[in-house]
């Protein structure tokens, strides 16, 4: 049964919960159609790794840091992904944007989850914290976070799916964070992935 799944990678680069959000959706069968077959972690410290391995997946840490050029840590990423045959690329809190000749070799198959709703506070330099303090200080009343696929333009690739997120009076940008990750991110992360999964394997 296994092979009739979409081989999945994740690619993190911090805590790893999003991670954990699409582990956890497999193990309770909201991904049924997808199997998450490797963790790449851009950094070797980040505890995404360590959430891999209790889970039983191969880790593996590919250093922005060590990397030559963006070309050499580009291939260092598709040297893995070759080896464990991936179908689909998950971003997930992964900080690296990726070159065009990487994305559309992998075009319509690698999806990220970003905490706003596109193409609201999006784009280069709109990460983590950033863009709730952003959407806090334009004074919305609706955030979120939106899945969308992958292309050169940060933030810029098909929208899949968008949950909204109602802001609170005192909300701080960590408060915000970690509302918009349990009512958004973690519900549509999972969701997408099963729905590009489900795609994939139909198209086999």
């Amino acid at each position: 049964m296994a092979d009739k799944k979409a081989r999945i990678a994740v690619l993190v680069s911090g805590g790893g919960t999003n991670l954990q959000a699409i582990l956890d959706a497999e193990r309770s069968e909201i991904i049924k159609s997808g199997k998450v077959v490797v963790v790449i972690s851009s950094r070797p410290d980040a505890y995404a790794l360590e959430r891999a391995k209790a889970a039983g997946v191969p880790a593996h840490t590919v250093s922005k840091k060590e990397a030559a050029s963006q070309e050499a840590f580009e291939e260092g990423i598709t040297v893995l992904l070759d080896k464990y045959k991936a179908e689909l690329i998950v971003l997930a809190g992964f900080m690296s944007i990726l070159s065009e000749s990487f994305t559309k070799k992998y075009e319509r198959r690698i999806i990220n989850v970003h905490p706003s709703l596109s193409p609201s506070f999006c784009g280069e330099g709109f990460y983590g914290l950033r863009v709730h303090k952003a959407a806090l200080e334009r004074g919305v009343k609706v955030t979120g976070a939106t899945v969308h696929f992958v292309n050169e333009i940060p933030d810029g690739g098909e929208i899949i799916m968008q949950k909204a997120v109602r802001i609170r009076k005192g909300d701080t940008p960590e408060k915000l964070q970690k509302r918009v990750m349990r009512e958004a991110e973690w519900k549509i992360l999972p969701a997408a992935v099963e729905a590009v999964s489900e795609e994939i394997v139909s198209k086999r």
